[in-house]
Formats: structure tokens, sequence, C-alpha cells
């Protein structure tokens, strides 16, 4: 089940608010500029299936999000526990960092933990499968996967270098809880 709780920046470990229903938690992080959907997954994918698999089973859902908000490119993140390089792909985005464009994301199986560091707050959104998350341009942040990471996520860009995380320098994101 997906969840949003809410932190003052400055306070870690005690939420102002834990929600759990996803009309509530569209509603909060559209004050906030970030997109929130729920999406139906069809097809069944695991993590750790490949990329080209994934693309396929999920194209028409891919070119219509592409068809309306002008994405030029698509991929995939698949990563399964058993992954050698878990550790090394869990640490790259685990800092605070923003992107040059909006970072989309749609997850067709398992789960992650985005962290939006906005205006005093932290909002810790964990990710399911069927959850389709629009970062804002520019919006600092931070994204988990786990120690054990198992989740997909097909991910839509505007620009060849839109994953490009640009780091704020910040040490926040070691002070607010992990995805474990």
């Amino acid at each position: 089940m997906s969840r949003l709780r809410i932190f003052h920046d400055n306070a870690p470990r005690t939420p102002l608010r834990v929600l759990h229903e996803h009309a509530a938690i569209s509603a909060e992080l559209d004050a906030i500029g970030v997109e929130f959907k729920q999406w139906q997954p069809v097809h069944p994918v695991v993590p750790g299936d490949p990329a080209d698999a994934i693309l396929a089973a999920y194209r028409s859902d891919i070119d219509r999000l592409v068809a309306a908000r002008g994405f030029k490119s698509v991929d995939v993140v698949s990563i399964a526990p058993d992954n050698p390089d878990k550790a090394t792909l869990r640490a790259k985005f685990l800092d605070e960092h923003a992107h040059k464009e909006d970072e989309v994301r749609f997850f067709v199986a398992g789960s992650g933990l985005f962290d939006l560091h906005v205006d005093g707050k932290v909002y810790e959104v964990l990710c399911e499968k069927g959850d389709l998350i629009s970062v804002p341009d520019g919006a600092t942040h931070w994204f988990d996967m786990g120690p054990e990471p198992s989740f997909v996520a097909i991910r839509f860009f505007t620009q060849p270098d839109g994953w490009v995380g640009h780091f704020t320098g910040s040490d926040i994101a070691q002070k607010f809880p992990r995805y474990e």
C-alpha cells in the first residue's frame, strides 16, 4: 500500500501526518507540484526482467504518456535483490539532488521510497506497483530502493541527459529514515 509521511525537515523521527489513501496522498502532493496517480499495471513483470520485455508489455501506456507529455525517451529500471551491484545502485541517489526536468516513474512491480524536500518539510512517498509519480523539474529529493531492492519502474525523459542528478551537498537525506 502506498504511503505518504510528512515531516518537518528538522524532525526526521516524528511525522506530522501519515496518509495511506491514494486520493489523499495525491491531493497533498499536488499542493507541492508533485503528480501522483494510480495506474493499473496489467502485465505481470518481476524485478530483474529484461527492459525490452517490460517496454513491449507496457507499450500502449508508454505511448499514451509520451503523446500527452512529449517525452523523447523511455527506459526501465529493473532491479532484483540478487543484483550484484545493488549497493552501488542504491547509493547513487541517496543524497539530496534535483534534475533539470521532471522525474517521471511508473512502478509496474515492487516499491521504492522518494523523499521530497519542499518548503521546510520532507514528504516521504512510498511508491508501489501501480503508482505513477512525477517529481517537478528542480525539486530537491532523494530516492531509496532499500538494501534488498525489488522493483521495476518505467522512466520517462524529455532530454537525453534528464536523468542526471545535480546534488545539493546537503546531508539532510542521511538524517531521515531509510527504506529498510
